[in-house]
């Protein structure tokens, strides 16, 4: 699987030169085995598949790709577990978070696959006698997708549904470090009756390849989910060749506690979804923001949450809390914590690598966290929750509101009118309050200011690989 990793016009292949990667298990830290890249040369190969493919695939009525699309949802339900395993060994996340993101991929695939038999245009009334008024959607054309590592089935299924359902082909970059279940992910679409060239499969040196496939005139949309470096420079580069792109570029989630809200309820919901995918989730909640009449007993009650979850190997059942993705996210982790001590903070909890073997971290919760503190400011990504004391509500949104990202935001109130503040006030692409309501696939994924444009999932999601045409015709 990892020596002929490349899908190009429907044949899985090696890279044609000797460049290739390790692929860890982040669990133990020794090597799974060497994952093949691929060259310029390559990347030639899969632009013309893709304009070869898009030439059929958008001349498919939207029934026809309707019907592949589901029968690779079929395979992929089958696949499941298999798909579930590759992703624990190589991502590291706990088995039973993987099950959950491989249940949700044909879940994906099938929105999808309906809703692109909705695309529907409009008729506008005519100011000019026996004219007839049309906009159509149409599908923008070929596709470069770039895909993080910290989901590599939930990211990669987004660009690659709305993709087919839009009626155009794509060339996809999955993460180098977890590339298993992403190439499992194209063997469904392929055993499926995807024609050739439709989906191509590409690992490599990232920049290289993002650069190579968006300067290309074959591409015509970039679809990006990653950093806010890379996406600013991604970003440029597709403007600068006209381009459309949506950029999904991470997040520094707020998580407001108001002090009339079941605190009992919200440490249900707080602790698992501040330490799922042990914190490298882009809309993770890493600010808490707490009012001050109840920061003392959540400060508690969260900490003692947070100690009470279960560390270990991702394929171990029971685990909560698996290793990090790489060695890279420890030293980050180990900074995060040790400035943010240095500034002051308390260190309730955590704090510490956990043994010599793989990548481990103790989930850890910081008190008190001064606004001087790096984490405060950059994104963590990592397990390590930054607890604030804030005097009113009105404190908490300006300070939820006060940084660049504005990706996710949690709050939790039992007042309605506070909750329509939250709705309204809250500088976010996405706002869950009283409990987590993100990432279906029926509903838009993406955000705002420097955590990127666009929005993956829902309508908005496939709008994304559409243009607009207008019609204006008489009869001559």
């Amino acid at each position: 699987m990892l020596d002929k990793p490349l899908l190009i016009d429907g044949a899985w292949r090696a890279g044609s030169g000797s460049r290739s990667g390790a692929v860890i298990n982040p669990a133990t830290g020794q090597p799974i085995g060497t994952l093949s890249f691929c060259e310029k040369a390559d990347l030639d190969l899969a632009l013309a598949a893709a304009a070869k493919g898009f030439a059929v695939w958008r001349r498919k009525t939207a029934l026809e790709r309707a019907r592949i699309m589901h029968r690779a949802a079929a395979l992929l339900r089958e696949r499941a577990e298999t798909i579930a395993e590759l992703i624990t060994r190589e991502q590291g996340k706990p088995l039973a978070e993987a099950r959950g993101e491989a249940a949700g991929a044909p879940e994906h695939v099938e929105w999808y696959a309906e809703e692109g038999r909705r695309a529907y245009g409009r008729l506008i009334p005519s100011r000019i006698p026996g004219a007839r008024q049309m906009v159509v959607k149409e599908p923008v054309g070929p596709v470069a997708a770039f895909s993080p590592w910290n989901f590599p089935i939930a990211q990669l299924v987004r660009k690659i549904a709305g993709a087919l359902a839009g009626g155009c082909s794509i060339i996809a970059k999955p993460p180098e470090e977890a590339p298993s279940a992403c190439i499992a992910l194209a063997q469904a679409f392929q055993d499926a009756g995807l024609p050739d060239g439709v989906l191509n499969i590409v690992f490599g040196v990232p920049a290289e390849i993002s650069d190579y496939l968006v300067r290309s005139p074959v591409i015509r949309k970039v679809s990006f989910t990653g950093s806010v470096p890379v996406g600013r420079a991604l970003g440029a580069l597709a403007a600068g060749e006209v381009k459309r792109a949506t950029m999904e570029l991470g997040g520094h989630a707020p998580f407001i506690v108001a002090d009339d809200a079941d605190l009992d309820a919200v440490i249900r919901i707080g602790v698992p979804l501040k330490f799922r995918n042990a914190g490298q989730v882009c809309a993770s909640p890493t600010r808490f923001l707490i009012e001050d009449k109840v920061y003392d007993a959540f400060r508690e009650k969260f900490v003692a949450g947070t100690r009470a979850l279960s560390v270990g190997n991702g394929a171990s059942e029971g685990v909560q809390v698996g290793p990090l993705a790489n060695s890279r996210r420890l030293d980050a982790i180990d900074g995060f914590v040790k400035d943010a001590v240095a500034q002051g903070a308390r260190l309730d909890c955590g704090g510490r690598r956990i043994g010599n073997e793989g990548y481990y971290f103790e989930p850890t919760v910081l008190s008190d966290v001064p606004d001087g503190a790096r984490i405060m400011h950059e994104e963590p990504f990592g397990p390590v929750a930054a607890l604030v004391r804030v005097a009113d509500i009105d404190e908490a949104i300006a300070r939820a509101n006060a940084l660049p990202y504005g990706l996710a935001a949690f709050a939790f109130t039992k007042s309605a009118a506070t909750a329509s503040r939250f709705a309204e006030d809250i500088e976010a692409g996405m706002v869950s309050i009283n409990h987590f309501g993100l990432a279906a696939a029926e509903t838009p994924f993406g955000g705002i200011k420097d955590s990127g444009y666009g929005s993956e999932g829902g309508s908005e999601g496939l709008d994304a690989y559409h243009t607009i045409k207008f019609v204006s015709q008489t009869n001559g």
